[in-house]
């Protein structure tokens, strides 16, 4: 089996954020970090290898877009388990939205399955930067195979998988057959830290680099100047102002605090 699983470099939450002169996200001078949503992805793609009953059958491959920076996502995946990664990076893929984001993984993951097919593409929740959540469905369409999304419980036996997808009323169960887009939850299971054995390991782990012409995509279909959306204009946040002190020596505290609240539509 060959599960093939999505990540993505994003900018750390914790740092201060910027926008390059085109409005888009300064993904280069801003720290960044895999996103925490899609290590769930990874931690349900490595369960899924040693649930299996061949475990060494089963290569879990780490997919990345971005630039030389969000290398740093594959490896992490690597060190939590995943045997190799693959990082597409091409200065034209700036500025790319969903669309575009999905074109480029689906031609990806076609290329990986020269090396024996790809069995389960899995997928997070969703970014913590765009937070858009879209794009395991346009793989489905693109790769033209069933999907099973926002999984909470994931189950599998031989080429057959069934998850649950929680609602807000009731849990859905979905099954399908693989070859197969899943994507998982924060609910599906908590993410494994790496270990040193891990860490050490992920160094000698194959890890390969693609440009759009290795992928046979047309700069011209990706980039800001495809993008389907476009960030109007930005602002810095306002810099954070002293609060309000209310003295209580006469019992009108409560009042005060009252009109506050009303004031600032609180209440």
């Amino acid at each position: 089996m060959n599960i093939v699983v999505c990540v993505k470099y994003v900018p750390d939450a914790t740092a201060d954020q910027k926008f390059e002169s085109d409005n888009t996200v300064d993904r280069v001078t801003v720290p960044g970090l895999l996103s925490e949503l899609d290590e769930y992805a990874v931690e349900q793609s490595l369960q899924l290898k040693e649930k299996n009953a061949d475990p060494e059958s089963v290569t879990v491959t780490a997919l990345t877009i971005g630039p030389d920076q969000a290398a740093d996502a594959i490896r992490k995946a690597l060190q939590m388990g995943a045997d190799k990664g693959v990082h597409v990076v091409d200065d034209a893929v700036a500025g790319s939205d969903a669309p575009a984001t999905s074109k480029v993984l689906a031609a990806a993951i076609e290329k990986l399955k020269g090396d024996g097919g790809v069995d389960v593409v899995v997928c997070g929740l969703g970014s913590t930067d765009g937070a858009m959540s879209v794009v395991p469905a346009m793989l489905a369409e693109r790769l033209d195979l069933p999907q099973i999304t926002l999984a909470s419980v994931v189950e599998s036996q031989g080429d057959q998988f069934r998850i649950k997808r929680d609602g807000d009323t009731a849990t859905e169960v979905i099954g399908a057959t693989a070859p197969l887009v899943l994507s998982v939850t924060d609910q599906s299971g908590e993410a494994r830290y790496p270990s040193f054995k891990g860490i050490m390991a992920a160094k000698k782990k194959p890890l390969d680099t693609w440009s759009l012409s290795d992928l046979g995509v047309d700069a011209s279909e990706v980039g800001l100047d495809a993008a389907w959306t476009a960030v109007e204009s930005t602002e810095a946040r306002p810099p954070r102002t002293a609060g309000e002190i209310v003295t209580d020596e006469d019992g009108s505290g409560a009042t005060a605090l009252v009109e506050f609240l009303a004031s600032k539509k609180f209440i």
